[in-house]
């Protein structure tokens, strides 16, 4: 239960520093995606800087507090680049490889699907919109 209420009280905080970071660096849906550059930069390098320094003597709940909780919620991004530099590490790149490639491909996959059913359900689905194209 104290890991339950840590990711929930680190999701409130990482959710925070996000929107408050997309605010700091805003961009329009054409221009480079800085903010989210950023954000996924600082997530991957604190988690993977957490996961060699402090989880080998962490609590659980810390653990659950600044993983899945402050950092799950500010990216998910930051998980991915550490998995895949773990198995590079430990010399399976066919595997890194493959997580990238499933992980790009599916995850840009979703986004399409995402758009376009959205783009659908709120009666743009005629292709004036610039995200659902």
């Amino acid at each position: 239960m104290r890991s339950l209420l840590a990711v929930f009280a680190g999701g409130l905080v990482g959710t925070l520093l996000r929107l408050l970071l997309d605010l700091a660096v805003p961009h329009g849906d054409s221009d480079f995606p800085v903010s989210t550059l950023l954000i996924n930069l600082v997530g991957a390098f604190s988690l993977g800087l957490l996961t060699a320094w402090l989880w080998p003597r962490a609590s659980a709940p810390l653990k659950a507090l600044l993983g899945p909780g402050l950092l799950g919620s500010f990216t998910t991004f930051s998980a991915v680049a550490v998995s895949l530099v773990a198995l590079a590490d430990a010399g399976e790149w066919a595997v890194a490889a493959g997580y990238l490639v499933v992980t790009v491909v599916l995850g840009l996959g979703a986004a399409w699907a995402g758009l376009r059913a959205g783009a659908a359900r709120a009666g743009a689905g005629s292709g004036t919109s610039a995200a659902a194209e």
